[in-house]
C-alpha cells in the first residue's frame, strides 16, 4: 500500500531554514506528481506546492513563494521540501502527498519560534 513518512520537522527561529523529506513506498513514485499540504489548528489544511512527476515543473501557493522549494530524487523515491526566511506563520505540521487537498501519513511538525 502507499506509505509516507515525513522528516526534517523541527523548531527552528524566525529566518531559519529547514529541509523536509518525505520517504515513499508502494506506487509508481516516478510517474506520480506530488504535492506538500500542512495543517494547523487554525487556518486548516493548506497546499504549499506541487512537483510534477519529472520534476521539471513546480506551482507554489503565494504564502511560500520565493522562500520554498520543492525537490525530487526519482532514484530514492524521496521528496523534498526546503524552506528558507521561515515565518512564525509556517508552523504547522507538514504533510507530503498525493493529493492538494488530503493527506494519509503522520506528517513532521515545524514550529518556527524565537
Amino acid at each position: 500500500q502507499v506509505q509516507l513518512v515525513e522528516s526534517g520537522g523541527g523548531l527552528v527561529q524566525p529566518g531559519g531554514s529547514l529541509r523536509l523529506s518525505c520517504a515513499t513506498s508502494g506506487f509508481s513514485f516516478s510517474t506520480s506528481a506530488m504535492n506538500w499540504v500542512r495543517q494547523t489548528p487554525g487556518k486548516g489544511l493548506e497546499w504549499v506546492g506541487l512537483i510534477s512527476s519529472d520534476g521539471d515543473h513546480t506551482m507554489y501557493a503565494q504564502s511560500v513563494k520565493g522562500r520554498f522549494t520543492i525537490s525530487r530524487d526519482n532514484a530514492k523515491d524521496t521528496l523534498y521540501l526546503q524552506m528558507n526566511s521561515l515565518k512564525p506563520e509556517d508552523t504547522a505540521v507538514y504533510y507530503c502527498s498525493l493529493r492538494p487537498d488530503s493527506f494519509n501519513s503522520r506528517g513532521t511538525q515545524v514550529t518556527v519560534s524565537s
